[in-house]
């Protein structure tokens, strides 16, 4: 065992080391985040890429009392002019950048739609960015440089907001990033006193903390050598280690402890009793939690599947790094006194005669709970929008509301052609498309649409161009005297044709899936056939028909794997049963009342069901492991239960309030997604430590006789 633990710490002290040189904290987030590369979804945005080829894009909103005032006309050519001057903008479109003048955007089908919004205090600025690979800057310097000039013209009477994929994914990278380091360093303060509290030891306090802190340096460092970065779910990593990692030395030090009054154990026995008592428990854990992981490793979303790897080889390392690492700190120092058994102890009244006062109200309550819990189980958010990852309130959500109000702000793209592959610069054709863009408009959901039928329409303003078909009209446009404008909307065979939409966000009622199905519906009803739909809209819609499946797979499969594991650990039916049944009400419990209340479940606080379903299993496994070597000292059924709650209690809800205390920290994040993740966390893992000491045993009990052998 020593030469095991010389090992780890080695292990240990080798990835701090490289992690001063390996591990990289910043957040990577691209405009690909959510989906894997092989993505089908995502796959259908780039081939819109290839066939209409079109940068990236910055959308600025400029309101004043008065847009028709001269001063405000210059204040928008200055802006204009500072904004074209930074490197990586490859151009601007404004009131005095496209239009020949401002006096013609009013009646301009194409530069009304641009320019103009519902309100009309306002008008928009369009920066068009230069392909990532040439521009002489990062995203993130040049999202910097854009608002460095935005503060710089920002005064009374003349407000700028901006938006755009490019922005959006800068925001979330950097509340990623400081939640990464601000409140990730926080919970380890709140952890550590609390465990203080709970030991009052400091070499336990001191072995603890260094223990869970090297099993989450490891962590990092494989994940670096695996090229795995921090993604959307894995910066929340550190804390989810630590976690695991404590699990594992709560109840190793509990056993130690209970081991300890006995005077015959020296302390390198007592600490391998110890550990022999706790690793068939803590391997059956480990198990659970790795198999829960693993799964997400088949999911399409791509941030689900960097959790997948990431939860894995920090679920393996916990548990490695906790039962090498932490007995060093196990010595005869602090010992408990001998003599007292731990029924006897502080644990006698809840594993005595009040448990069982308590246990049968406390089921029932349960019951009713879950009753009312079930309806809100159909009301999941798991589709929320975009703004939601923004702080309602905050000047930053309240100018991208502005946006969104005035003309929308999340882009989707349908590609449309003839259903027998005719071309779409004939009459039949433009008749088609223009009442199919005239049905988009209409649609609530959508805020700005353009396509080539307002390409065209803005050419028919031309003199003589009524002289001019169709066909003439898109030769025209195709030409560099036109900045080959059409190419963004046609295809060179002129066969296939696109829409481009900003969808509003802000006041969506309606699933993403359903508008997409609407949108697409109307471009059969219109006789033409949809070939390709893309962009962030579609994308978040089959994001979260993926957040949704994840719940209910992820946790279906935890409870199916749970009923082999259950059976092994325990040899019992009845109590496998009662295992799966607590284990259910966790989820049931925490997921209904955030329907309830209306608590958007996105991508990155999904997975706190899990984690409190990780907390239960790891506490009902330890509980009964403890009942089944009661029960082979010849114990009774009822007094196994009692003997074992009381010997576990104390470091099952010492546990729980360490890790409720910890997630509870985010709370206090200005970054709602983390919030919220850090809130469901926190009660589910209160949920799972009331499942595993009152009902487990209430339902393991309830059937069987009190004498059983």
């Amino acid at each position: 065992m020593q030469l095991y633990s010389r090992f780890v710490l080695l292990l240990v002290i080798g990835s701090a080391l490289a992690a001063m040189t390996l591990v990289d904290l910043s957040p990577r987030v691209d405009n690909d985040f959510f989906f894997a590369t092989d993505d089908p979804e995502l796959q259908a945005s780039r081939r819109i890429g290839e066939l209409f080829p079109a940068a990236d894009q910055l959308l600025i909103s400029a309101t004043a009392p008065d847009i028709q005032d001269p001063d405000y006309i210059e204040r928008i050519e200055a802006l204009t002019q500072d904004l074209e001057g930074l490197g990586g903008v490859a151009s601007v479109q404004s009131l005095t950048r496209g239009p020949s003048s401002p006096g013609v955007v009013a009646d301009s089908p194409i530069w009304s739609r641009l320019l103009l919004g519902e309100s009309p205090y306002l008008t928009q600025i369009l920066l068009f960015l230069d392909p990532p690979s040439d521009r002489p800057t990062s995203d993130p310097a040049l999202i910097a440089a854009v608002e460095s000039v935005l503060e710089q013209h920002h005064r009374a009477g003349f407000v700028l907001d901006i938006s755009g994929v490019p922005y959006v994914i800068e925001l979330v990278r950097r509340s990623l990033d400081r939640d990464l380091r601000a409140f990730s360093a926080a919970a380890l303060v709140v952890f550590g006193l609390l465990i203080a509290l709970i030991y009052r030891s400091a070499r336990m306090v001191a072995g603890t903390l260094l223990t869970c802190l090297g099993a989450c340096v490891t962590t990092l460092v494989l994940l670096a050598i695996l090229d795995s970065p921090i993604g959307l779910l894995t910066a929340n990593i550190i804390t989810i280690v630590f976690v695991l990692t404590l699990s594992h030395i709560v109840f190793l030090t509990a056993n130690w402890h209970d081991l300890a009054r006995d005077p015959a154990l020296d302390g390198d026995q007592l600490c391998g009793a110890a550990i022999a008592r706790t690793i068939e428990a803590s391997i059956w854990c480990m198990t659970t939690t790795l198999l829960g992981f693993s799964s997400l490793l088949f999911a399409t979303a791509k941030p689900l599947r960097e959790l997948g790897l990431a939860g894995a080889v920090g679920t393996v390392v916990a548990l490695v790094v906790a039962f090498g690492l932490y007995p060093l700190f196990l010595t005869d120092k602090g010992r408990p006194s001998t003599g007292i058994a731990p029924e006897e102890g502080i644990g006698g009244p809840i594993g005595g005669p009040r448990w069982t006062a308590v246990a049968k109200p406390a089921a029932v309550i349960t019951g009713i709970a879950v009753l009312v819990a079930l309806p809100g189980l159909t009301s999941l958010d798991t589709d929320p929008n975009l703004l939601s990852y923004f702080a309602e309130g905050s000047e930053l959500r309240q100018g991208l509301e502005r946006i969104d109000k005035n003309g929308g702000s999340s882009p989707m793209l349908i590609v449309v052609s003839e259903a027998d592959g005719s071309r779409l610069d004939t009459p039949q054709a433009q008749e088609k498309m223009t009442a199919l863009h005239q049905a988009l408009e209409e649609d609530p959901e959508v805020g700005t649409a353009l396509s080539l039928p307002i390409l065209l329409a803005e050419a028919k303003r031309a003199p003589m161009a009524f002289l001019l078909g169709w066909s003439q009209l898109v030769d025209i446009m195709e030409t560099p005297a036109f900045g080959n404008v059409a190419a963004g909307f046609v295809t060179p065979e002129r066969t296939q044709g696109l829409y481009f939409m900003r969808m509003r966000e802000s006041e969506r009622t309606t699933p993403r899936s359903e508008v997409v199905d609407r949108l697409t519906r109307a471009a059969d009803e219109h006789g033409l056939q949809v070939d390709w739909v893309g962009g962030l809209y579609p994308l978040q819609a089959s994001l979260g028909r993926l957040v949704e499946g994840s719940l209910l797979r992820g946790l279906g499969g935890l409870l199916v794997l749970f009923v082999g594991i259950g059976w092994i650990v325990t040899r019992s039916a009845r109590i496998t049963a009662a295992m799966i049944a607590s284990l259910v009400v966790v989820p049931i419990l925490l997921l209904g009342a955030l329907g309830h209340l209306g608590t958007p479940i996105d991508i990155i606080s999904s997975p706190a069901a899990n984690v409190a379903i990780a907390l239960g299993i790891d506490s009902m496994i330890h509980l009964t492991s403890a009942v089944r070597r009661r029960r082979a000292e010849g114990r009774p059924q009822i007094d196994a239960w009692r003997s074992a709650i009381a010997g576990l209690w104390t470091p099952i809800l010492g546990a729980t309030a360490i890790l409720a205390c910890g997630f509870g920290i985010f709370l206090l994040s200005s970054f709602p997604p983390t919030a919220r993740f850090g809130f469901a966390v926190a009660v589910g893992t209160s949920i799972a430590a009331f499942a595993s000491l009152v009902l487990l045993p209430f339902l393991a009990t309830r059937f069987s006789p009190r004498q059983a052998p």
